[in-house]
């Protein structure tokens, strides 16, 4: 039976290693983030103001191109974040932030809840969910150039969106994952551990699918 996963989780968070891992031990399709290929990206965190609504357009058409075309995968996928993200907490940190505009806010709601409507919904979300010094700790480890300097005011922010928007979140259910303690990567045993959560809230029984 086909699968659609979402890895949820602030900047640093570990989605992307999961992904990677998920994919690898079930066959599944990765669904990466677009963060190189973001045009506006760096501009954007040079001069978030100008910037803020150029950037978040990009991210949701760019999710919601991935959202369709992982809707016609005859295989389970995992996604590296999801449009809803996109939405209710990103873009809705650049608005409460004064970045983007009231014209321009509205403007991006109608289109990504026109946007929403149209996509399947996923089967589950995995969010991850990470302290701001753990956040800023695995940031600094990946040493992206455009990344280094995001205060931990701005992900205190996001973390605080992240946990209203799962708090409202009814479309999937939800498995949270404490990524402060969770080491997928050098503990094989959390690997083994959160792959069978993961399998059992999926439907799957401990981590076999399917």
């Amino acid at each position: 039976m086909k699968r659609y996963l979402v890895l949820a989780g602030n900047i640093g968070a570990g989605k992307s290693t999961l992904v990677e891992l998920l994919c690898r031990r079930w066959g599944w399709t990765p669904y990466y983030e677009p963060v190189a290929e973001n045009p506006y990206l760096k501009d954007f965190y040079a001069d978030m103001e100008r910037w803020a609504f150029h950037s978040q357009i990009f991210f949701l058409m760019h999710r919601a191109r991935s959202h369709h075309q992982l809707a016609l995968e005859s295989g389970s996928v995992v996604q590296d974040r999801s449009l809803y993200e996109d939405a209710e907490v990103f873009a809705r940190n650049l608005f409460l932030k004064k970045r983007i505009g009231h014209r321009d806010y509205a403007v991006y709601q109608e289109l990504y809840e026109v946007l929403s409507s149209l996509l399947p919904r996923p089967d589950l979300v995995v969010y991850l969910k990470a302290s701001v010094p753990t956040l800023k700790r695995r940031i600094l480890q990946r040493d992206r150039a455009f990344e280094v300097t995001i205060s931990e005011d701005y992900l205190y922010g996001l973390n605080l969106l992240y946990e209203q928007w799962i708090g409202g979140f009814t479309l999937a259910p939800i498995l949270t994952v404490d990524a402060d303690r969770t080491d997928v990567l050098d503990r094989p045993e959390d690997l083994e551990a959160l792959v069978a959560r993961v399998g059992k809230a999926l439907g799957g029984g401990q981590g076999t699918l399917f």
